[in-house]
């Protein structure tokens, strides 16, 4: 199987109908997650067992300071976010978020760097080529 390089990878946000610029953003960052439902019961004998409960999803990306417009993504509700892998078409993920947290880090030998956190809401679409 070939590998995929993470460099053509990339981040778009839009907050309602306008599309934020993501210039600057070097990562990305994604938990999807399905938790589990404990279900035992007298006739299972004393070995727990489990039913599959809801899913959800949250990550983060991070760059330099010139990516988004911090003001105008935590003003909103929710944003609709897509994580692209790589270079290649239709390799992404994506759906609409809620921006939880910005973390600027500054360096006196470094790029000003942002952190960005987010809670996915509803389904998380998943693309591949």
């Amino acid at each position: 199987m070939a590998h995929i390089s993470g460099y053509g990878g990339s981040t778009s946000i839009n907050v309602g109908a306008t599309a934020m610029t993501s210039t600057g953003i070097r990562e990305w960052s994604l938990d999807y997650t399905r938790d589990t439902i404990e279900s035992t019961d007298f006739a299972d004998a004393g070995v727990r067992t489990y039913i599959l409960g809801p899913s959800g999803w949250a990550g983060s990306f991070n760059g330099f300071k010139d990516g988004l417009n911090t003001t105008l993504v935590l003003a909103t509700a929710t944003c609709f976010l897509t994580l692209n892998e790589s270079a290649v078409a239709g390799q992404a993920w994506s759906g609409n978020v809620y921006v939880t947290g910005i973390h600027p880090a500054a360096a006196v030998d470094g790029i000003v760097n942002y952190s960005y956190d987010f809670q996915g809401t509803g389904a998380l679409t998943v693309t591949t080529a």
